[in-house]
């Protein structure tokens, strides 16, 4: 993003090229920045430190960040600093990847990583998690989104008779 204003500043965490490229057109390239992760990122609830800090994207994010680690005298990456929120450079950290299964373990695998590394920034309100529906209902006079296959069949009931068309969201 272009803004030095950390205030404003937020950073949407993607899975992938799809989500990046949803995410890319759709926002704001003043305050929003994007960061890519592919695939399935090491479990860090399970792994010890050493493993952690050999992940690329690992310490890549926290990097970007800029906040540093939560950890006193445990061994990391040399350049790596000691947690300072101060030092953040964002306002807000959004977790955004895909409405299905693999998208909902990455969620979790980056949480369990802020979670473990920087808990403070789950504490103090700055991770998010951009919820998108899973299907867009469009009838001839209104859109309808449903992030559930209740949610979906209920609003089916209620425009039961008027043509519509159902896409799937990634």
């Amino acid at each position: 993003c272009r803004t030095k204003d950390a205030s404003r500043r937020e950073l949407y965490i993607v899975e992938g090229d799809s989500a990046m490229g949803a995410v890319k057109q759709s926002r704001d390239s003043e305050f929003q920045a994007i960061m890519p992760i592919r695939g399935k990122i090491l479990n860090c609830l399970k792994a010890d430190y050493a493993r952690i800090f050999k992940s690329e994207v690992i310490t890549d994010l926290i990097r970007v960040m800029g906040c540093g680690v939560e950890l006193k005298g445990i061994k990391r990456a040399k350049d790596l600093a000691d947690f300072d929120v101060n030092n953040l450079r964002w306002n807000k950290i959004i977790i955004c990847t895909d409405a299905d299964v693999d998208g909902y373990q990455i969620r979790t695998l980056v949480l369990t990583m802020l979670y473990r590394l920087t808990p403070t920034l789950i504490n103090k309100g700055y991770v998010y998690i951009a919820e998108s529906p899973l299907y867009e209902i469009n009838t001839k006079t209104k859109t309808y989104f449903a992030y559930t296959e209740p949610e979906k069949a209920d609003i089916l009931r209620r425009i039961d008779g008027q043509k519509y068309t159902i896409q799937r969201s990634k």
